[in-house]
């Protein structure tokens, strides 16, 4: 499924990343999944939460630039070669994966956060699998 992914850019420095953790629990946000990236001088969080329209405005109102991406949820079948299929289809469609992320849950089971050069295409052919 398409869904909204927040992205929010961390000065890479100690305690930031705990700011913006500590902004969304106050904003009464639930995180689903999460990446961490960084480089030397900034690092950027990506959360799947559970309002990201709310998430990016508490965001805001604390001085954070971030934005929101339209990302793939694509739940993966507990076998060997689910995620590899999966890849190959979008890959052969012309598609670039620009990034991806695990994500588990309790009752959905594991999916993989995808975010492609053409996230509507590559979400008809993973809903064709």
């Amino acid at each position: 499924m398409l869904i909204k992914q927040l992205s929010v850019f961390l000065e890479n420095k100690p305690g930031t990343l705990e700011e913006a953790l500590k902004i969304l629990k106050q904003a009464g946000i639930n995180i689903e999944a999460l990446s961490l990236a960084d480089t030397s001088e900034f690092g950027l969080l990506r959360v799947i939460v559970d309002d990201p329209d709310k998430a990016k405005a508490a965001m805001k109102a604390a001085g954070y630039t971030s934005s929101l991406n339209e990302v793939i949820s694509a739940p993966l079948r507990q076998e060997v070669g689910s995620l590899s299929g999966i890849i190959q289809k979008i890959s052969s469609a012309g598609i670039n994966v620009e990034y991806m992320y695990a994500s588990s849950s309790s009752t959905s089971g594991a999916s993989m956060i995808i975010k492609t050069s053409d996230p509507a295409r590559a979400m008809e052919i993973i809903s064709m699998l």
